[in-house]
């Protein structure tokens, strides 16, 4: 009804610059899926290069880091070498090394218990009284004793032993 009667719309007008780019924005052409894929296989591929050359420079500086402290070192081992009371010294450090081999030898060859038979005995006898009363394994403290009193006598020549 009144729409023949309304007042005369005007012309819509857009900017200039609006119209320039939405212009431009349309003659960019958009690559295909096939060209988009080959584009981002190619940037993965460059970025991996550039890691591994990354990687092989950490690698470098890493070994020139050893190789630096390793001959720092040397130089430091060398000095001391030279000084009459670092070989002193030295020599004390390696007769004490010498003495602890030999106490951890000993208690190496005694570890066995196939040589200590008394031990091995009250073990077996806790076992199979703790297997023979398994709802009173309290029964068996006979047993436990004995166990205690061949470990304790065992630590007692083990002390003395490396004494």
């Amino acid at each position: 009804m009144g729409s023949s009667h309304s007042t005369p719309v005007a012309p819509v007008e857009f900017d200039h610059h609006l119209v320039s780019a939405l212009a431009d924005n349309a003659a960019i052409p958009v690559p295909s899926p096939a060209r988009q894929s080959t584009i981002d296989a190619h940037i993965h591929a460059r970025i991996q290069a550039e890691l591994q050359r990354l990687r092989e420079d950490e690698a470098t500086v890493r070994d020139e880091m050893h190789a630096a402290l390793e001959k720092e070192n040397l130089d430091r081992e060398r000095a001391l070498a030279h000084d009459q009371d670092s070989a002193a010294s030295s020599a004390t450090l390696l007769a004490d090394l010498d003495q602890v081999r030999a106490k951890v030898d000993r208690f190496h060859a005694r570890r066995d218990l196939s040589q200590l038979p008394a031990l091995r005995e009250a073990r077996d006898g806790l076992v199979v009284c703790y297997k023979n009363n398994t709802s009173t394994p309290l029964d068996c403290w006979q047993q436990v004793e004995t166990f205690r009193a061949s470990v304790s006598e065992l630590e007692k020549q083990h002390i003395q032993s490396l004494q």
